[in-house]
C-alpha cells in the first residue's frame, strides 16, 4: 500500500475527526470497551483545537489521494507526548500507522524523550510502539466517578491561579525530572485546572481532573492527592472526574475504589529517550 505523510491541513480536520472517532470506536467495540469519543462531532472538534494550536504538530497519512489516518505531537515542553494516532479501520495493518509514528518520531528527536500512552487492550498498537523502540514504562487504569467528603484540615483545594505556575513546576520537575508548566497554562479554557495548598504551598496540582484525555497531576504525598482529588470533586458538583492511574500506587488506587470510583479500561504508558522514575505520587495524562 502506497502511503504518503505531509503536515495537517485546515481542511483536513473534519475527515481526520471522522477516523479518528471510527478507529476508536472500531477497537473499543471489539473488546467491549467504551469508545473515547462519543460522536463523531466530538472527535472533529477535538481536531480542531489540535490544528488550532502551534505548539501541537499534526500529520496525515494519504493514499491514492484519500486521508487514511493522522497523528499529533505534543510540544508544549521539553518531554514530547504522542497522540491521538488513528487509522482509517478499513486499511489497519498496512503501514500507515507506522508511517504516522516515524514523522513524530522525527520530528520529536531533539527532545530528550517521547511518550504516550496505549489502550492496554489493543495488541497491535502496543507491538507497532514497541517495535519502533518506545519501551513499557507503567500500568495504567483510566478510572471515573464522583469525588464528595471532608478535605483534612489545613488543605485548602481552590482553582489554580497564575501565581501557583511556579510551584508546580517544582512539583513536576522533582516527580519527573522536567517540568509540564507550559501544558498547564494552555489547558482548555473548558476545563479547570485545581491545586491544593498547605501551609502556604502548593502541595498538589492536577490540570484537568473532569477530563483524564488532558488531565495529569502530581503530589508531594498521597495525602495530599487525596485532599485534592475530593476537593476537586466537591468543586464539581455532580461532574464525574476522571484520570489515568498508575496501579502499582496500591494504596490510592483501592483508596479510589472504596470511594466508588470505576476502573472504565487498562492503558500503558511507553516512553523513549529520558525517563525518571517518577518520585512523588502522580497521575498521568496521555503523554506521561
Amino acid at each position: 500500500m502506497n502511503v504518503q505523510v505531509r503536515s495537517m491541513k485546515q481542511e483536513d480536520v473534519e475527515t481526520c475527526g471522522r477516523i479518528c472517532y471510527e478507529a476508536f470506536k472500531n477497537i473499543a467495540d471489539c473488546h467491549n470497551f467504551r469508545p473515547d469519543f462519543p460522536s463523531p462531532e466530538f472527535a472533529v472538534q477535538f481536531a480542531q483545537s489540535f490544528i488550532d494550536n502551534p505548539q501541537v504538530f499534526g500529520v496525515v497519512a494519504e493514499s491514492g489521494g484519500k486521508i487514511v489516518g493522522s497523528n499529533y505531537l505534543w510540544e508544549y515542553d521539553a518531554i514530547r507526548a504522542v497522540g491521538p494516532i488513528t487509522v482509517d479501520p478499513n486499511i489497519q495493518s498496512k503501514g500507515a500507522g507506522r508511517k504516522l509514528m516515524q514523522a513524530v518520531i522525527e520530528r520529536g528527536k531533539g527532545s530528550p524523550g517521547i511518550r504516550l500512552v496505549q489502550d492496554s487492550y489493543n495488541p497491535a498498537s502496543l507491538s507497532l510502539y514497541a517495535s519502533l523502540g518506545f519501551d513499557v514504562k507503567e500500568p495504567l487504569v483510566m478510572i471515573e466517578g464522583k469525588f464528595q467528603g471532608e478535605i483534612p484540615s489545613g488543605i485548602e483545594v481552590r482553582p489554580i491561579k497564575e501565581e501557583d505556575f511556579g510551584e508546580c513546576a517544582e512539583l513536576c520537575r522533582k516527580a519527573h525530572g522536567f517540568e509540564r508548566v507550559n501544558e498547564l497554562k494552555n489547558t482548555p479554557p473548558f476545563l479547570t485546572s485545581f491545586v491544593a495548598v498547605r501551609d502556604g504551598h502548593v502541595t498538589a496540582y492536577a490540570s484537568a481532573p473532569h477530563f483524564w484525555a488532558l488531565n495529569h497531576a502530581v503530589a508531594e504525598t498521597e495525602q495530599d492527592m487525596r485532599a485534592l482529588l475530593i476537593g476537586t470533586g466537591n468543586l464539581g458538583g455532580e461532574q464525574p472526574i476522571s484520570f489515568l492511574l498508575p496501579t502499582r500506587q496500591t494504596d490510592l488506587f483501592r483508596w479510589c475504589l472504596k470511594k466508588g470510583m470505576r476502573v472504565i479500561k487498562p492503558m500503558t504508558l511507553m516512553a523513549m529517550g529520558e525517563y525518571q522514575e517518577p518520585r512523588n505520587c502522580y497521575l498521568p495524562s496521555v503523554g506521561y
